[in-house]
């Protein structure tokens, strides 16, 4: 019986000592996810109407010059 508490001590003293641990698998940096599909329409949808209020402005110019 009195073996056990002793293993039981070493076990306790091992498991507690100061070498690093063991690194983790990190996950990959470029797993989707259900989002990303609708980000990227999201994207492109911003970067359509940045391009179509930049040339409303450009043809508002034009017009404005012409009247002038």
């Amino acid at each position: 019986m009195k073996p056990l508490p002793i293993l039981l001590c070493v076990l306790a003293l091992a498991a507690c000592s100061n070498k690093p641990p063991e690194p983790e698998a990190k996950p990959a940096a470029a797993a989707s996810t259900p989002f990303d599909a609708l980000k990227a329409d999201e994207q492109r949808a911003k970067d359509v109407q940045k391009l179509v209020d930049k040339h409303a402005e450009e043809q508002r110019k034009q017009i404005e010059a012409q009247q002038q």
